[in-house]
């Protein structure tokens, strides 16, 4: 049996949607859009290593240590509305050789949580790893009491692994990890679902779905 090629590592592009776009993370011009769109709630940072900040100062500065990451690799989230970012979302965990890689340290506005722009967005890099950069495998990983990421990882098609118990220590609290996945062999039948969520005729004239994504991947009616 042949053994599998490696995978490329992510570089600092952009890939543009019907609602969003995703570019590399600029700190000084993003972030001001970022705080402003409400990432000031403290519920947002509630199971993220780092956060919430005291002022949009502290923000900016902690920022402007991420946008030269290469793993995490950070994206902004833009509106293609406005032209405005709105969040963020990473690639981590970047090893080519086996062919994985990881989404995470996601932190949207609420202005952009569970709207077709953050769907688009988590789409846009589902793409990117399995059609352009030939990952076999695409990771979530959250705070197994993280519910709203639990069920948004469902919602996208991942399938759960389990939980790691014990897997780490954050903000001097226990976290128990839970694990999902999509493996390229999945990819060509979540790949439609997403497009035809996306379509124009999935939305009404005030913008409502028609059909959820979670029908279309399998994940129920969320």
């Amino acid at each position: 049996m042949t053994a599998p090629r490696p995978a490329r590592p992510p570089e600092r592009v952009v890939r543009e949607g019907r609602f969003a776009r995703i570019e590399p993370l600029d700190a000084a011009r993003h972030g001001p859009d970022i705080w402003a769109a409400g990432v000031d709630r403290p519920e947002i940072w509630t199971y993220l290593g780092y956060g919430p900040f005291a002022d949009e100062a502290a923000f900016l500065v902690w920022l402007a240590t991420r946008d030269t990451l290469s793993d995490p690799l950070y994206f902004a989230v833009v509106d293609r509305s406005t032209g405005r970012a709105l969040g963020c979302a990473t690639l981590m965990e970047i090893r080519p050789a086996q062919g994985v890689i990881e989404v995470g340290h996601i932190f949207f506005s609420p202005s952009l949580q569970r709207t077709p722009i953050a769907t688009e967005a988590i789409f846009l890099l589902m793409a990117y790893v399995f059609d352009e950069l030939g990952y076999r495998r695409f990771e979530w990983k959250c705070d197994n009491g993280n519910e709203p990421s639990k069920r948004a990882a469902r919602r996208f098609g991942f399938t759960p692994e389990g939980v790691f118990r014990q897997h780490m220590i954050v903000k001097g609290r226990n976290r128990d990890t839970a694990w999902f996945s999509i493996l390229d062999r999945e990819w060509p039948a979540l790949k439609p679902a997403f497009e035809s969520w996306l379509s124009p005729e999935n939305f009404d004239p005030e913008g409502r779905q028609r059909r959820s994504l979670g029908s279309l991947t399998g994940a129920g009616a969320s």
